[in-house]
């Protein structure tokens, strides 16, 4: 079986793609710190624990498993932090994405899965973004992902690495069948800070706003199932093994659900009351984001299938009732 090395994969996205990559027939070797990532998360290949960052540690996985590709999801990634503390994510994001590049040339893997954001547009209100919308970023976090981007086509340019670059949107839900799911410490996506309001694991939901240009009045997000994402990732892969070039893609579904909406959706699905109150705007939130994911469709033949909020709170809600990993 081809291995494929995927760093960040005791992460919540890593997790799902290398369950992904198991049943398309890899193997998955997850490499990860586990600084925020879970050893529980790791199910579906051998695990090497490392930091990126450790050049030496990453030339001896890479001659280990001589992976055929890297998928590389680990980053850190709250905004909150990045803004306080850009040199952590310059750091750990940048200074180990370069060390990570370096290794898998050093070792001729020359093709590359990069898990990037749209964090690295910035600021363009009410407009749906595509591949070509200007980068700006706002903080150290989009900035070291742009920053990644343009390392890989330095690169491809001086050595020939083949890339795949995603930029993704709100990622949400959870595996159907529960084996891996999303638990951060601490936790700041709007699905599962939801559930745990529910479940009295909190004392409620703050929402950010009700008097946007919205609806409702609240801000308006582009949400996609994570297996939907990891799907793409296959498919990622599978064009670099075509011998396609490197190409750019952004992943969402090209609609948004409120924070309204998302509340709604989750008092019918888990048909309970949802505990929330109404605070002030947040500096920085758009009234509206949402992806541009034709050419993803187009060229990949990737299309969300499972990216309704239905599905993608009924999954996290059966994965948020199984418990949680431990350290």
């Amino acid at each position: 079986m081809t291995n494929i090395l995927v760093t960040g994969g005791a992460g919540y996205i890593g997790s799902h793609a290398c369950k992904a990559l198991a049943r398309s027939g890899y193997t998955p070797i997850t490499y990860d710190n586990l600084s925020t990532g879970w050893q529980d998360a790791v199910k579906f290949g051998p695990f090497e624990q490392g930091d990126l960052r450790d050049r030496a540690r990453l030339d001896d996985v890479f001659a280990a498993y001589k992976p055929a590709a890297v998928m590389h999801f680990a980053a850190l990634s709250q905004v909150g932090e990045a803004m306080a503390q850009p040199g952590k994510y310059w750091s750990n994001n940048v200074a180990g994405s370069l060390a990570l590049i370096e290794a898998a040339v050093a070792a001729g893997c020359m093709r590359f899965v990069f898990s990037s954001t749209c964090a690295t547009y910035g600021e363009h209100d009410n407009v749906v973004l595509d591949e070509n919308t200007p980068q700006h970023p706002l903080n150290a976090y989009g900035a070291s992902k742009r920053a990644i981007e343009d390392i890989l086509r330095d690169f491809e340019a001086a050595h020939g690495l083949n890339h795949v670059i995603f930029r993704y949107f709100n990622v949400a839900g959870a595996d159907p069948e529960t084996e891996v799911g999303e638990f951060h410490q601490p936790e700041t996506h709007l699905v599962p800070l939801l559930l745990d309001a529910i479940d009295g694991k909190r004392e409620g939901l703050t929402v950010f706003g009700t008097d946007y240009d919205t609806p409702d009045g609240t801000c308006i997000r582009d949400y996609v199932h994570v297996c939907d994402l990891v799907d793409a990732h296959i498919l990622g892969l599978n064009w670099l093994e075509q011998d396609n070039g490197s190409r750019v893609f952004n992943l969402g579904t090209g609609f948004g659900f409120s924070v309204m909406d998302v509340i709604e959706k989750s008092r019918t699905v888990t048909n309970r009351a949802v505990p929330f109150t109404i605070g002030p705007r947040r500096a920085g939130d758009c009234t509206r984001l949402v992806s541009g994911s034709t050419r993803a469709e187009k060229e990949l033949g990737w299309s969300p299938k499972m990216s309704t909020l239905e599905t993608m709170i009924g999954d996290a809600w059966r994965w948020h009732q199984t418990g949680s990993y431990q350290k």
